[in-house]
């Protein structure tokens, strides 16, 4: 083997093995993730504070876009989001996922807050922006607001589940009299139904390239060997006198 095919062989065999080794990664942490999901079955973030003195907390637009595999959205496989909200202040809440063009109408004219830019840093720090926007509108009661695909309402934890679907969607906390000041804790999570599956077949197929990887790099750099056996070194040996 000349030593223009051992270099390429080299080089194949050093791309496959990071490639496996992503896939490995990638397969342990879907399998690390499925390990994490709580007694329902959904994988979530931590609770946390979110307040405004409107009558209306909204999530800025969700664009959910699922491009030509929109048909995913009338199987199981994108599986479902839940929405959890408990008042700090024991007043009954009102949560509902809705277009969110639809949720601009409802909300004109009522003064509510939009949330966005949610971070979650390390420490478990967490920060993010509001944006107010004035009205004196009353809502109109959001369990008579015929806008809403999921929804939830009453004391204490209201989880709210819905199924992916394709489009502009925003989530809305209120307090279930629309009154003034909306104080809840928030978490969000989804049931991931795919991660199970992807993770072993990240794995097999990982575990696959990593052995095909290690292979092409060690031809790649094994040294040729002289017809004797021995490695050849230099030219060839000189005639016995």
């Amino acid at each position: 083997m000349n030593s223009a095919a051992r270099i390429a062989l080299g080089i194949s065999g050093a791309l496959t093995t990071l490639l496996a080794s992503g896939l490995v990664l990638g397969g342990a942490l879907a399998l690390y993730g499925e390990g994490q999901k709580d007694d329902d079955g959904y994988l979530k973030t931590d609770a946390h504070h979110f307040g405004a003195d409107t009558r209306a907390l909204a999530t800025e637009n969700l664009d959910v876009d699922l491009g030509e595999a929109d048909w995913l959205a009338e199987t199981d496989e994108l599986g479902k989001v839940r929405i959890e909200a408990d008042s700090r202040d024991d007043k009954p809440l009102f949560v509902g996922i809705a277009r969110t063009a639809d949720v601009e109408r409802y909300l004109s004219g009522v003064p509510h807050t939009t949330v966005h830019d949610v971070e979650a840093g390390p420490f478990d720090t967490f920060d993010t922006d509001y944006t107010r926007h004035a009205g004196q509108r009353h809502p109109v009661s959001p369990e008579h607001a015929d806008i809403w695909a999921a929804s939830s309402r009453g004391t204490g934890l209201q989880a709210v589940d819905w199924e992916v679907e394709d489009g502009d969607w925003s989530v809305v906390v209120l307090n279930a009299d629309g009154s003034l000041g909306v104080d809840a804790d928030i978490s969000a999570g989804a049931n991931a139904p795919f991660l199970d599956e992807l993770g072993w077949t990240a794995l097999g197929s990982g575990a696959f390239a990593l052995v095909a990887g290690i292979a092409l790099f060690v031809l790649g750099i094994r040294r040729p060997k002289g017809p004797s056996g021995t490695a050849a070194v230099g030219g060839a040996a000189p005639a016995a006198a």
